[in-house]
């Protein structure tokens, strides 16, 4: 059984575990061989996004229902993300580790994602929202406060359609691994 400590070993060395429904849940190490990343200094959120982000139509939280977030992102018909690994990343948000950005609204968690904070890099998990725009508000409310903490790169671990249009790139693995160390770094 994998335990907190060897996730946080995994991210420092730029692996990180997901689980196989198609196997039993058996957790896996994936290491891609292209890397998506946001500098959270060239983040582009689209106009229309930031208009209603300025408009505040969520209550916006950091870390309010971690277990909830997580929990909310599994709910999908095909997840990666196992009961084991709720476990782990709850483990690690006691550990002061994983976080979670979340966007309210009417006492409900209607968006959200988390990650897990090390140095001044954030390696995000996984997203979920079930009123429009709130994982990406979730999002913007994440890179706010990167920036207010001096944190580097933002991990996405996959690039996507939806991450690329808020200026995710590829970087390769053997790249990544290779800045993994200044990132890491809590000081210049």
């Amino acid at each position: 059984m994998l335990t907190a400590h060897q996730v946080l070993e995994g991210y420092t060395q730029g692996i990180f575990p997901m689980a196989d429904p198609d196997e039993n849940n058996t957790i896996y190490w994936f290491e891609p061989k292209m890397r998506g990343v946001i500098d959270p200094l060239t983040f582009h959120a689209p106009k229309n996004l930031r208009r209603k982000y300025r408009q505040a139509p969520f209550e916006l939280k950091i870390n309010g229902d971690f277990e909830a977030c997580i929990r909310a992102c599994a709910n999908r018909s095909e997840t990666w993300i196992s009961e084991e690994i709720i476990d782990l990343y709850c483990a690690l948000h006691k550990m002061g580790y994983a976080h979670s950005f979340e966007a309210w609204q009417d006492g409900q968690m209607v968006g959200g994602l988390y990650g897990v904070a090390l140095g001044r890099i954030f390696f995000g998990e996984s997203m979920f929202h079930t009123v429009t725009d709130a994982s990406k508000i979730s999002l913007m409310f994440l890179v706010e406060w990167l920036l207010a903490n001096g944190f580097l790169m933002l991990d996405c671990q996959f690039i996507t359609s939806h991450l690329a249009q808020f200026g995710a790139k590829t970087m390769s693995q053997k790249r990544f691994v290779s800045q993994l160390p200044k990132w890491l770094s809590s000081n210049d």
